[in-house]
């Protein structure tokens, strides 16, 4: 489509849904050279095929419950004086507000039923909580969790997942038995979306200072039942490494009362990796490990080498739940095992700005780090604004809007935490409600949901774009609303380039960009309409509130000053 120099036309409005352009001046030889050289060129951030996901997370238990069999309201409570139960537990709060820290009935079953849900949004991968097997009962040890409590266990279950005492053993909460987890895998990959599993090595389930000692807890069984290691209810100080029991575990402490596993046990190391071998096998895609700065980069490092004599492609990513770029780096050397973060940096960055209707666009680019290799590649990092850990962004609808639309264009692989795509549960932390169950009454409300539509539409432009999947980040203009950047791809044959033009704030804004145009005839991402870039002294364009804009270029770029900047950013 072209757009004359003097009219933003109502039809321009309505075509490029609340996106127009102007374009203006003559045209500009002197850097637009269509020649072999430019074409030759390889431009890319990164050549990862795990860069063109982006991945739905959610917490089994709390997504939805298709499959009231496997719920088992009972359990626990035939222990002890029986209130030691692992369905829902609750924390009453004040003025109606709630957690909850027992078992709810999200299971595989509730997740295959949405799968398509969840595909049509926009995402190729869903990341679950651990699938593997946790403690019948709730914990009578530590600290009595409260509602909005802080680092406390007492009172709570391995809903999560992330309290094993059988690594090889699904918990009986998630299967069906119609629905194995190898089938629950077949079925996603029906709907095109990869699975990720979730990892633990640091721990297993919570060990000492239980008043009473609880069946399951501080124990590891291996596949067949048999009973490996037990914390026997001892602190770790009073562990004796010559009991084959105590072995499997360290005579430090650990996270709060956690068992936590010695590193340098061959026995202990065999165990974890055979079991992650085990369900890799049944239908896993990619991996995430939990609490991977609790254990030594030597670990790590053996950890993937062996995952990877296995799976040589095995796309990994850690939790380093830590602020400063230098530290997360380092688990992405190839001397520390070579796997991707999730980009904590960035998450502060992106809830900084789009929490705060006075933060600056400029302000965001601090996190990138497109070009000082503090990361071995930062185009591979996992990107995203809030998870179960911490609480869940305090922003308004067009707060997750722009923020959807920065996290689907910028570097990096996105990640969604379930619920965000309704604004669920907003700003609250893991006991103040950030965990709470969703339901399928959520999920219908989502289908008409305004964030949710359009986190599809900028989602579904990004699985169509090799550029916003592996292309280089190439910044020109971040304002106080505003944000236009390239991402430019070019390597063996393939050639993309897209312009991502950003407003997030309540009001129209003008963008001017006069510097490394490339001058083509580009096509708009969102309608597939020609727009006629060829002229240039200023490319104007105009954005509607808390709006995207991308334009793509399947062809070599020509601005020899534009591609020799962006050649300067190459790895």
């Amino acid at each position: 489509m072209k757009i004359q120099l003097t009219l933003i036309s109502a039809a321009c409005s309505v075509a490029l849904l609340n996106a127009c352009s102007i374009f203006s001046g003559q045209p500009d030889s002197a850097n637009q050279q269509d020649n072999q050289n430019n074409t030759a060129v390889s431009l890319y951030g990164t050549l990862e095929p795990f860069a063109q996901e982006a991945v739905y997370f959610a917490l089994t238990d709390r997504f939805v419950d298709a499959d009231k069999s496997n719920n088992y309201p009972k359990q626990g409570k035939d222990w002890g004086n029986g209130q030691w139960g692992t369905f829902d537990r609750l924390l009453a709060g004040p003025n109606g507000q709630s957690a909850n820290v027992g078992y709810l009935g999200g299971d595989f079953k509730g997740v295959l039923n949405n799968a398509e849900y969840i595909a049509n949004l926009g995402f190729t991968s869903v990341w679950l909580t651990p699938i593997w097997d946790n403690p019948d009962y709730a914990f009578n040890g530590g600290e009595t969790i409260t509602f909005d409590g802080g680092y406390k266990d007492g009172g709570k279950t391995g809903y999560h997942g992330y309290w094993a005492h059988n690594f090889y053993q699904p918990d009986e909460h998630l299967v069906s038995t119609d629905l194995s987890f190898r089938e629950f895998s077949a079925g996603l990959k029906q709907h095109n979306l990869k699975f990720v599993l979730d990892i633990v090595a640091n721990h297993g389930s919570p060990a000492y200072s239980m008043p009473e000692a609880m069946p399951q807890y501080g124990k590891i069984y291996d596949a067949t039942g048999n009973l490996l290691a037990d914390h026997q209810n001892l602190h770790p100080t009073k562990l004796d490494k010559n009991n084959p029991l105590h072995q499997f575990y360290n005579t430090h402490t650990g996270l709060a009362q956690l068992s936590d596993i010695d590193e340098n046990n061959p026995s202990a190391f065999e165990y974890l990796t055979d079991a992650y071998l085990y369900w890799i096998a049944q239908g896993v895609d990619a991996i995430r490990i939990d609490t991977i700065r609790e254990m030594p980069h030597h670990f790590w490092y053996r950890v993937s080498k062996k995952i990877r004599q296995h799976y040589p492609d095995m796309f990994m990513f850690g939790e380093s739940y830590n602020y400063d770029a230098s530290f997360i780096a380092q688990h992405t050397y190839p001397q520390n095992g070579g796997v991707s973060v999730l980009d904590f940096p960035g998450r502060a960055s992106i809830t900084q700005t789009f929490e705060n209707k006075n933060a600056s666009y400029a302000d965001i680019v601090s996190y990138l780090h497109l070009t000082d290799e503090v990361y071995a590649n930062p185009y591979e990092l996992m990107t995203f604004y809030d998870n179960h850990d911490m609480p869940r962004m305090n922003a308004d609808d067009n707060g997750f809007i722009d923020a959807n639309n920065w996290l689907f264009t910028s570097r990096g692989i996105p990640v969604i935490y379930y619920g965000s795509e309704i604004n669920f549960m907003t700003g609250k932390a893991e006991h103040q409600g950030n965990r709470n169950y969703f339901g399928q009454q959520n999920i219908e409300i989502a289908k008409t949901h305004p964030i949710a539509s359009q986190l599809k539409r900028i989602a579904d432009v990004r699985k169509n774009s090799i550029a916003l999947q592996r292309g280089l980040q190439l910044n020109i203009e971040f304002s106080q609303e505003t944000a236009a950047f390239y991402r430019i791809y070019q390597h063996q044959g393939e050639h993309q380039t897209a312009l991502v033009l950003l407003n997030k704030s309540d009001y129209v804004q003008k963008v001017k960009l006069n510097k490394l145009q490339n001058l083509a005839i580009w096509r708009n991402a969102f309608d597939q309409q020609r727009v006629d870039l060829t002229k240039r002294k200023d490319w104007l364009f105009e954005l509607q509130p808390h709006s995207v804009q991308v334009y793509l270029l399947d062809e070599s770029l020509t601005n020899s000053n534009l591609v020799e900047k962006a050649r300067k950013m190459q790895r």
